[in-house]
């Protein structure tokens, strides 16, 4: 190891804040994973699962000033969009009965969004 890595400092910090902008709760995990094909235009796109809810989210981009300064200074971040559906048993896929097969990632060992997860399975 070089004098310098053994200078660099190593932390973690969550976002402190998430905002949700809109959020949708679908019937079944087939609609959400039917909503998930269209919005991906086709190409493969996965969802999220976590503590009996499945899930997917579009952050806003830190691209403007004022989202980057809240992200930096505050540890908040915006999600303009969240879609979710009650999923009881984790599953790797959904398939719907169009026969379009969504990817789904269990990401239960992940603090921040199983809380999101819980958070959502609140809404209902």
């Amino acid at each position: 190891m070089s004098a310098d890595e053994s200078n660099v400092n190593i932390r973690y910090e969550p976002f402190k804040e998430i905002v949700i902008m809109e959020q949708t709760c679908f019937k079944t995990p087939e609609d959400m994973a039917r909503f998930t094909s269209v919005i991906a235009g086709g190409k493969l796109a996965g969802l999220y699962w976590a503590e009996g809810v499945v899930f997917l989210y579009f952050p806003l981009p830190p691209s403007n000033t004022t989202v980057a300064k809240m992200l930096v200074e505050n540890g908040k971040v915006y999600w303009t969009f969240v879609g979710y559906a009650l999923m009881p048993k984790y599953e790797a896929t959904i398939e719907t009965k169009e026969k379009m097969i969504v990817p789904v990632i269990n990401i239960s060992s992940n603090p921040l969004l199983s809380k999101v997860a819980r958070w959502l399975k609140e809404q209902k």
